[in-house]
């Protein structure tokens, strides 16, 4: 039997120590239209973003680009790959060229890996700061400088024990739509997002922004008869659709689907889908430019959100908010929104950011809870209400 996709990245983690070569890279869920995509080994280095037209695989990461200075980890990361290794229905393929014979015969062993027991200490965020970051927000959208923004804390901790299972656990407990896991000297990024920034398949390109939140205990129809998360959620959707119209063949622009109610781990989510026609010749840098950082996480009008969260918020974003994922042949990009997503230095310190969108009906309480309830499927289970005065052990 073909080895799980978590199991052949422990396996591949395992033989690549051995072997003394770099680890490797894993998207695991929702990708190229696979079930997960792996770089059996790929040195992912600070600074290697994703080329503008590439004939061979970049994994990576893209951090928030505010304050971009004072993040723990570097602002941006990736490598480049010649093939990789893909999983659909079940069964492993490659695409592109250059697998070594080993991580063939990692994908064949009969036992692909066992994992160990890792465990965190995390820290909340301290509530007041948040509160007085949402209303310095609402009063931006009263004075009529934003009319909706994202504003974001962040939990703190330590983990013992190896970042590639401490992934892989969570990863194979929540089922996230677009995990991924990379890792290099400067540390670990391990993602369990749900949200697609962007995927594009030839000159096809589309955005599924994610704006409200309930927990997962709520009653699902609550959030689209919402009025307020209906409201941030187009709101949204109009920024993508104009940051995809500055790439887009005249007309192409669309929202295919709107207002959707999807699960995600611990919640509830309000998903939408905007999708274009891409104007021929347009390389991947050009896309990014017009559309990164990505319209939920950041707030609109997009520039002067950026300005005012620099002020807002108590510490930079890093890589949360940023985009996670894999460019390829065929000017092929397929990139998460780094949200749900760990940080994790060398020395096994680790950073969890949570925020939400606040409109003009926001209550302060109400999206201080929906932090909690954000971060509990990684933090604390079902822990949430008590988060702010205690430490957990999960």
């Amino acid at each position: 039997m073909a080895a799980s996709a978590l199991d052949a990245l422990r396996a591949l983690h395992a033989e690549t120590r051995t072997r003394g070569l770099p680890p490797p890279a894993a998207l695991i869920g929702d990708w190229l239209d696979t079930d997960a995509v792996i770089a059996p080994t790929i040195e992912v280095v600070p600074g290697c973003t994703p080329p503008d037209d590439p004939d061979r695989f970049w994994f990576g990461y893209l951090g928030f680009p505010v304050r971009a200075e004072e993040a723990s980890l570097p602002s941006t990361a990736g490598g480049l790959t010649d093939g990789v290794l893909v999983l659909r229905n079940g069964v492993w393929s490659t695409l592109g060229t250059g697998l070594p014979d080993w991580a063939y015969a990692v994908l064949d062993a009969p036992h692909p890996g066992e994992g160990k027991p890792t465990t965190t200490d995390w820290t909340p965020p301290a509530r007041e700061p948040h509160l007085a970051a949402i209303d310095r927000c609402l009063d931006a959208i009263r004075a009529g400088e934003v009319y909706q923004a994202c504003v974001c804390t962040r939990f703190t901790g330590t983990l013992s024990g190896r970042p590639v299972d401490f992934f892989a656990d969570l990863a194979g407990a929540t089922t996230p739509a677009k995990a991924a896991f990379l890792q290099g000297d400067w540390g670990t990024v391990a993602s369990l997002s749900p949200e697609t920034f962007l995927r594009r398949t030839g000159n096809i390109i589309s955005s599924s922004p994610i704006k409200g939140t309930l927990p997962a205990h709520a009653d699902p129809d609550a959030l689209s008869a919402s009025a307020k998360d209906i409201a941030e959620n187009i709101m949204i959707v109009d920024l993508v659709r104009n940051d995809l119209g500055r790439i887009a063949v005249t007309g192409s622009v669309r929202v295919p689907e709107l207002l959707s109610v999807v699960p995600a781990p611990g919640v509830w989510h309000l998903v939408s889908r905007v999708e274009a026609i891409v104007r021929p010749g347009t390389g991947n840098a050009e896309v990014l430019d017009a559309t990164f950082p990505p319209a939920s996480v950041t707030g609109t009008p997009k520039l002067r959100a950026m300005e005012l969260l620099a002020d807002w918020e108590s510490s930079a974003r890093g890589v949360y908010c940023g985009a996670i994922g894999v460019a390829g042949p065929d000017r092929a990009l397929d990139l998460n929104v780094a949200i749900r997503t760990v940080e994790i230095a060398p020395d096994g310190g680790i950073a969890l950011g949570v925020g939400g969108g606040i409109t003009i009906d926001s209550v302060p309480d109400d999206e201080w809870q929906e932090c909690l309830d954000k971060a509990a499927s990684i933090v604390a289970g079902d822990r949430t209400q008590t988060l702010q005065d205690r430490k957990y052990r999960t």
